[in-house]
């Protein structure tokens, strides 16, 4: 995990918009049931968060809750929850502990108060939950994976170098660069794969993920097969200052802004 829970929105500077991407999208102001209704069909939906807006914790729910409604929910994919871990054969009536226990919930890095209610109310219409990101014991491997340099193309990979560095607020040496990108396109690749198993046709299966795992020419959609219909959504917390680059995603959804916060400041204090 990089020093910034937020890092996110730095990932996806070079690819994001915030306009001209949803032509066919309802008013920024209509309910959340009507956005995400308005993307589909699709086999997944990814909604990329920035981890610190609970309002977009909060629209992950109501999204989790529209599909589910309407039986076109095949299964709730989590970054907060490793590759593996799944509440498949727990019943709707599964308590809260027993769901946590089920997904190996790590409160410390993902606050349950934040991403419980999505995966509650996954778990209440009998939907499956699985693990998406890639487990830590694999992380290792994934470092020394030279395979990893030639999944994106040239400018996209350097694209997730430039994220790496910022991520870690400038402070990684140059030499491990490369393996921490290797780690954030494993990843990629783990989220993808989870969504692959969990398809389900005719039905959606949802990606809760930050938003640099969601932008199309970097993260997770690089590594889906392409008969898969996928759809993209950054959830973005006030306009950034930033021009971005046209089609990163399908559709842009704003929530008000947050406090400034410089998040390298602790990190920079005590290096």
């Amino acid at each position: 995990m990089l020093f910034r829970r937020s890092f996110t929105p730095s990932l996806i500077v070079a690819a994001a918009i915030l306009t001209g991407c949803t032509a066919f999208a309802p008013r920024a102001d209509a309910p959340v049931a009507q956005r995400a209704m308005a993307l589909l069909p699709a086999d997944a939906l990814l909604l990329g968060e920035q981890h610190d807006a609970a309002e977009h914790q909060v629209i992950e729910r109501e999204t989790v809750e529209t599909l589910a409604a309407r039986g076109r929910l095949a299964a709730l994919a989590l970054e907060m929850a490793e590759e593996g871990a799944t509440t498949a054969g727990l019943a709707t009536t599964a308590t809260e502990a027993q769901v946590q226990a089920a997904l190996n919930w790590n409160e410390k890095a993902w606050p349950w108060s934040a991403y419980g209610p999505a995966v509650m109310a996954a778990v209440r219409a009998g939907v499956p939950v699985v693990g998406a990101n890639l487990p830590r014991e694999r992380m290792k491997n994934a470092m020394a994976d030279v395979s990893l340099d030639v999944q994106l193309g040239k400018e996209a990979h350097k694209a997730q170098q430039d994220a790496v560095r910022n991520g870690h607020c400038n402070l990684l040496p140059e030499s491990q660069i490369g393996p921490m990108t290797r780690i954030q396109i494993a990843r990629d690749r783990a989220m993808a794969q989870a969504i692959v198993k969990a398809r389900v046709p005719g039905k959606t299966v949802l990606l809760l993920s930050g938003a640099g795992h969601t932008a199309k020419a970097l993260g997770v959609p690089q590594h889906l097969p392409s008969d898969l219909a996928v759809k993209t959504v950054q959830l973005q917390a006030g306009v950034p200052m930033t021009s971005r680059e046209p089609g990163a995603f399908d559709a842009v959804w704003l929530t008000p802004a947050l406090p400034e916060k410089d998040y390298c400041a602790g990190v920079k204090r005590s290096s």
